[in-house]
């Protein structure tokens, strides 16, 4: 088994780049449906019904990813990975050719459930890859790159596929994941090498760290209430744009595909801020702080369109996804080498479950209050999770 220290940094670096390949997928696979909602409004779908539809894809991963987290801990991530992916693109040309044969709505969203489910592993697997491979004085900033993958995937996303939507069809904009994963099976393939674990001692087990601490559940149940503010910028951020202040959609695009850019950024950011604190949780209390500050704006200026309305969109869109690397870190490094895998399945399906019951819930506050009373709603969310989230050993 190759070790850390056999490796060069240029492959070990260049594995933290396909790893974020890999995320990208599972990214693009959940939140795919979203950039759908435009097209699907002016086709007469209302915003309550394309929630639902949305919905379909997180809740795929909510079936899947703590199964695919057990795997990764039994059978290693370049294995699972290959499996995971290869499945996910055939689930997703299945449902390219469902909107290009304009078969139901409820067929295309299982073919979107069926992907989502089947691309899960990524998320878990590329974090056990940065942990794997990272000492732990670089692992913040580099699982804060690796963290780039779910913004940048999203930039992808917004850049492309309303636009493919609306000019040409469903199906054309159905491409966009499609071709993402299929790369992602050919660089996980090329390039991807399991980092070693340690061996237990013969007949005994590792101690399970839920039964040991209560840092686990509490990294995950504040990291469910963060989720809110980010789900809701993430599936209805590009709708308020075209919808709510009559965008084009490219424009729209553009501005959402910044905005993520920033949040990559950010992430990066946050992770060398926690490397160099010496603690994963001070800082994510402090992001906190700043996405309930940053989502109350957002809400006194959703319906004026103004610049400063676009100003603090971005800055929402970024400080709201600044905690994820952080959480995640945190929960493989408390986790430990045997049950990260699990530990991180745990993670991702809790916040997809989020994404899940709120896409519907927002949809609902959004046709019945506007999109200011919907981003106000979740600006509390952060404040809750304020007293939840853990202090870790360091401080």
């Amino acid at each position: 088994m190759t070790t850390a220290t056999e490796i060069s940094t240029a492959r070990r670096w260049l594995m933290l780049v396909v790893s974020m390949t890999a995320a990208i997928t599972t990214t693009t696979a959940v939140n795919c449906a979203g950039f759908l909602i435009p097209q699907l409004h002016r086709e007469g779908l209302s915003l309550e019904a394309a929630g639902l539809f949305a919905g379909a894809a997180p809740a795929g991963l909510l079936l899947t990813t703590i199964a695919w987290g057990a795997a990764i801990d039994r059978y290693g991530e370049r294995r699972v990975l290959l499996l995971s992916l290869s499945a996910a693109t055939i689930a997703q040309a299945a449902t390219l050719l469902l909107l290009a044969t304009h078969a139901p709505l409820w067929a295309t969203a299982v073919g979107l459930f069926l992907g989502s489910a089947a691309a899960a592993s990524g998320n878990g697997a590329s974090g056990r890859i940065v942990v794997g491979w990272f000492p732990v004085e670089r692992r913040g900033t580099a699982m804060g790159i690796r963290q780039m993958s779910q913004p940048l995937g999203i930039a992808v996303l917004s850049v492309t596929m309303p636009v493919l939507a609306h000019r040409f069809s469903l199906a054309a904009a159905m491409t966009v994941p499609l071709i993402v994963s299929a790369a992602a099976v050919i660089l996980v393939a090329a390039f991807i090498i399991d980092p070693a674990r340690p061996t237990p001692p013969s007949g005994e087990r590792p101690p399970n760290p839920y039964r040991t601490s209560r840092f686990l559940p509490r990294i995950h149940a504040s990291s469910l209430l963060l989720q809110l503010p980010q789900s809701a910028l993430w599936t209805y951020g590009i709708t308020w744009l075209i919808v709510g202040l009559h965008w084009d959609p490219a424009t729209a695009g553009i501005v959402v595909s910044a905005s993520q850019v920033c949040g990559a950024l950010g992430r990066i950011a946050s992770g060398t801020l926690s490397d160099r604190v010496g603690s994963r949780t001070a800082p994510i209390r402090w992001i906190a702080v700043a996405a309930a500050v940053s989502m109350g704006a957002l809400a006194c200026l959703a319906s004026t369109g103004s610049f400063w309305t676009v100003a603090v969109f971005i800055v929402a869109s970024t400080v709201t996804v600044a905690d994820n690397g952080l959480a995640f870190t945190a929960v493989a490094e408390q986790a430990g080498p045997f049950y990260s895998g699990r530990a991180l399945g745990i993670q991702n399906t809790g916040q997809f479950a989020v994404s899940t019951a709120s896409s519907p819930v927002i949809g609902y506050l959004i046709g019945a209050a506007g999109f200011g009373w919907a981003f106000a709603a979740v600006a509390l969310a952060p404040l809750f999770a304020l007293p939840v989230i853990p202090r870790d050993r360091s401080e």
